[in-house]
């Protein structure tokens, strides 16, 4: 029996079986759908793109994995190099991992090990937000803030080692006044917070929050798994203020596999670069570096500039807004549009209950969740496609 996510099995609906997918379309036996949520916002190029295929192909010709411990082949090696050419700044260094949170675990623990390293014995508190969500292992529970994901912790009690704050620049320069001497990293989803509730925030406060991480020595890890690869309409926020660990995933590989990485400057690095044995760092999941996921990333990425998608994402936001211009009801609280991402966040929730299957019958495949009715569509999508997504939010409350 398959045990599905996020889901009471007891009384959980059957889900939709998939027999095809293909361009942004996902097929049923009876169905075709536009995936307006790009399997949890990873497939950015569409489903079966021949290049992508290709990659995966050729590369499975050759093998598919080979561990990491004492191996290594040219595709991680490819991938790496990369990254370190493609990311801002001195983010050089690249840990992968097979998730996304995984690799938030990653960033945590060097951020952590950085100072026991040092013998700052007292730095054991992480600065987070509030409505935060960065997977769900057990320390990135512990960093996140959402009840409705994470509410198992309750049985520990409060986490003395997790602050968590609101967006303001107030309650930030509070937390460091207070803390900063027991701080080791401040961990943000930069400007749009996903599953806490698609809220978004101005790049004032990163700015601030880098200007105050630098004054105390205080690590700043971006988790850009959800916003990476363009969805807030930067190509990643990491451009605008940049981190000291960068988190990416989910879009890495286009959606085929799942992959990430954990990439440190070059003063994170040199905390563990040291004669002692004990200052290394003592991670490895077993599919890091996985070569069919790293010969796919370096495709993905190679599309992403070639066919300029940033110039895609910025259409995608015009014309959502557009769409969306003037649009609202007595039962929406707020319609919120950045990037790639639009979210009508409404009242109750129970104003959106049965709206999947609304879509569904409608050619549109959806997934709100809570308050929130949102897409987060493949940037491969064409206009009227697009169009028929947002139509359809607002035939939902035509309708009723």
């Amino acid at each position: 029996m398959i045990w599905y996510p996020y889901e009471q099995m007891k009384t959980m609906k059957s889900p939709y079986k998939i027999v095809n997918a293909e361009g942004v379309y996902l097929y049923t036996q009876e169905r075709k759908l536009i995936d307006s949520v790009s399997s949890w916002w990873s497939v950015i190029h569409g489903y079966k793109h021949p290049e992508l295929d290709h990659a995966i192909e050729a590369q499975l010709k050759q093998f598919a994995h080979v561990m990491l411990g004492g191996l290594t082949h040219e595709p991680v090696q490819q991938l790496s190099d990369k990254l370190q050419s493609w990311l801002p700044g001195d983010l050089d260094y690249c840990f992968f991992s097979d998730s996304g949170s995984v690799a938030v675990e990653v960033a945590l623990k060097m951020a952590l090990q950085y100072y026991m390293n040092r013998e700052e014995m007292q730095r054991t508190m992480v600065l987070a937000l509030e409505h935060a969500y960065h997977g769900d292992t057990f320390k990135t529970m512990e960093v996140g803030d959402d009840e409705d994901y994470h509410f198992v912790l309750k049985a520990y009690g409060d986490n003395p080692n997790v602050l968590h704050i609101p967006t303001k620049i107030s309650a930030l320069e509070q937390a460091f006044e207070q803390y900063h001497a027991k701080l080791n990293c401040f961990i943000v989803e930069p400007l749009l917070q996903g599953a806490g509730g698609m809220l978004m925030y101005d790049v004032s406060f990163l700015k601030r929050a880098r200007e105050l991480c630098d004054q105390y020595g205080v690590f700043l890890i971006f988790d850009e798994v959800a916003t990476g690869f363009g969805r807030t309409g930067n190509r990643f926020v990491a451009d605008l203020v940049l981190p000291d660990i960068l988190v990416i995933g989910k879009a890495l590989t286009g959606g085929y596999i799942g992959h990430a990485a954990t990439i440190a400057n070059r003063k994170v690095f040199e905390g563990f670069y040291d004669e002692n044995p004990d200052h290394a760092l003592m991670h490895g999941p077993t599919f890091m570096g996985n070569a069919l996921a790293c010969s796919v990333a370096l495709k993905s990425i190679e599309l992403f500039e070639k066919q300029d998608y940033m110039s895609k994402i910025r259409k995608i936001e015009e014309i959502t807004r557009r769409e969306l211009e003037d649009f609202s009801d007595p039962r929406i609280k707020e319609v919120r549009i950045m990037g790639g991402c639009v979210c009508i966040e409404v009242h109750d929730p129970d104003t959106i209950k049965g709206y999947q299957q609304f879509a569904f019958e409608r050619g549109v495949f959806s997934r709100p969740f809570l308050n929130y009715l949102y897409a987060m569509v493949p940037y491969v999508i064409e206009e009227d496609e697009l169009v028929k997504v947002l139509a359809t939010m607002k035939d939902w409350f035509a309708k009723k």
